[in-house]
């Protein structure tokens, strides 16, 4: 187990970056107030730089830049790369900053969208997790799956963000595809 830990990344660590999807962005501020943030594209959307450097384009999301401004404070970051159906996980902790323009951003280009930032960080442990937290939570079995047991987001979002937006506005808005596109096959 001691030697699992790598300050560069292998042939494999770039093979599970190339496959994965989904990778979760946790930072902390100055003051160690954490946050962690969801980053999806298609498969291969981290940028392998180097041996020791990758980067992660912004897309558009919820706005609010919580993990960038933790990173203009504090650098310190920490990744996981999930890749649907497997247990284990690659996970990466390093220094991060932002970019707003370099060549590799052509790279980054999905449905003609070019980021307009990157997080480029500077890999300083790569490793990969065991699947005991998958296999417990049986995660990847769909007929564990509930997603009917919660209110849509249209509702959540009526219940605690918008409540004076009518309910048919804010299912106008979600549409089917944040409660139901995530589990159609």
């Amino acid at each position: 187990m001691r030697d699992k830990v790598r300050t560069a990344l292998a042939d494999v660590h770039r093979q599970w970056l190339a496959a994965s999807p989904f990778c979760l962005v946790a930072t902390a501020d100055a003051e160690g107030n954490c946050d962690v943030s969801p980053k999806g594209d298609p498969p291969g959307f981290t940028v392998v730089l180097d041996d020791a450097t990758i980067a992660i384009p912004e897309r558009p999301g919820n706005r609010r830049a919580d993990g960038f401004r933790n990173i203009l404070r504090n650098p310190h970051v920490g990744l996981v790369y999930l890749i649907p159906g497997r247990g284990d996980t690659l996970r990466i902790n390093g220094r991060a900053r932002l970019v707003r323009d370099a060549p590799f951003f052509d790279d980054m280009v999905v449905k003609g969208h070019r980021p307009r930032l990157a997080l480029v960080v500077e890999v300083e442990q790569v490793f990969f997790h065991c699947a005991k937290a998958f296999m417990r939570s049986k995660l990847w079995r769909p007929e564990t799956w509930d997603p009917e047991a919660l209110p849509s987001r249209a509702w959540i979002a009526k219940c605690v963000e918008r409540p004076d937006d009518p309910i048919e506005v804010l299912e106008k808005h979600y549409g089917p595809e944040y409660a139901k596109g995530l589990y159609a096959g």
